[in-house]
């Protein structure tokens, strides 16, 4: 069954809240799903999401700003982190906390290696080491083309 034209998965991304911007979590609710990767592809990542989804609509929670962080841990393997509300029975709850840093870039995956080089310059210049840095792709391939923009987040916990 084809989609209606107006539909919408994704929200459309506002870039401007989360354009080199510096901010403090503390105790930022998340819930963890795991995603199979082939050498850094996502092979489920729709059913991980629709999964999570599904836990947090079972309990009346609300997945915040549609944030998924990612992880990638490994070239088998990505951690999601989906910003949550409140705490979901069934699911992998924890919390972050720490002073973040976030940059927004546009444009095709296959540039996320030059991404990560400017994000590392970008902190640098802003005179913060990065601990841990995680990927926000703020839209699935086909709204991107429905929006005519692919956002990407890198968000990083800095010291």
């Amino acid at each position: 069954m084809n989609e209606p034209e107006n539909s919408e998965c994704c929200p459309k991304f506002n870039p401007i809240p989360w354009n080199e911007k510096l901010f403090n979590w503390e105790n930022k609710r998340f819930i963890k799903g795991n995603v199979f990767t082939f050498l850094y592809v996502p092979i489920n990542f729709g059913s991980v999401i629709t999964k999570m989804m599904e836990g947090i609509e079972k309990e009346g929670g609300i997945s915040e700003e549609g944030m998924a962080l990612s992880d990638h841990t490994s070239m088998w393997n990505m951690d999601i982190y989906l910003a949550v509300d409140k705490e979901i029975k069934g699911m992998q709850n924890l919390s972050m906390s720490g002073t973040f840093l976030s940059k927004v870039y546009e444009g095709d995956f296959k540039e996320t290696e030059k991404w990560c080089k400017d994000f590392q310059l970008f902190a640098e210049e802003k005179g913060k080491m990065i601990k841990k840095m995680y990927m926000w792709y703020t839209t699935c391939p086909k709204c991107a083309k429905k929006y005519g923009k692919n956002y990407v987040v890198i968000i990083a916990e800095v010291k």
